[in-house]
């Protein structure tokens, strides 16, 4: 029998990349900034007190880095690409402008309508991301961890929570988060729950 969970998922803290408002995707391995790294230490003063059994986090440096704190306390981390931003192809580096913009809000009401098989020139589709976060999610719930911190990215996160509680993908934009903000999801073995919802608490500034 699959062990019950708690599973703690939180977006990384803020880059320069999200306060410019550039398009960071799969392929932008960028730092925290400043409040990122501030984010990262509130977030860690609210929660160090739990003993999470294993800590997972894209490839990406700007996860690695928002639970910097916990790896050093000595908490088991393990890298998932499955947990990768998605790919957002040419958009990615480009700081938006109108043409962009009016190309980013077309994807996106096209996965609205259903169409989770386009993409941006050169990127991945949320059919693909999903896909490839089934095969995250097995080795994640296959362990015997009870309390596990995930951290990844704003697009992937969305349809990660999709993946979790059966909301269609479509339907993706109905979560919502900022930097560093957390959800909380009690797993009973073969569902999951969602307990706290984009929760900011632990964030004074």
């Amino acid at each position: 029998m699959t062990a019950k969970k708690t599973i703690y998922i939180i977006r990384h803290g803020e880059t320069d990349y999200n306060r410019q408002g550039i398009v960071q995707g799969r392929g932008i391995d960028s730092s925290l900034n400043e409040l990122g790294r501030e984010q990262a230490h509130q977030f860690y003063l609210a929660y160090h007190h739990i003993q999470f059994d294993r800590i997972y986090t894209s490839e990406l440096k700007r996860t690695h880095q928002s639970v910097d704190a916990f790896l050093k306390a000595g908490h088991q981390h393990h890298i998932l690409p499955e947990l990768n931003e998605i790919d957002w192809g040419v958009f990615e580096g480009l700081k938006g402008n109108a043409e962009s913009k009016k190309a980013y809000q077309s994807i996106i009401y096209d996965w609205s309508s259903g169409l989770l098989d386009r993409c941006v020139e050169g990127g991945e589709t949320p059919n693909s991301v999903l896909k490839r976060q089934k095969i995250g999610l097995q080795k994640i719930i296959s362990t015997t961890d009870k309390s596990i911190l995930i951290c990844m990215h704003g697009r992937a996160l969305k349809i990660f929570l999709c993946l979790l509680t059966n909301t269609p993908l479509s339907e993706m934009n109905r979560f919502h988060h900022h930097n560093l903000t957390l959800y909380q999801l009690e797993y009973d073995g073969q569902q999951f729950e969602i307990v706290k919802e984009n929760c900011s608490k632990h964030l004074s500034i």
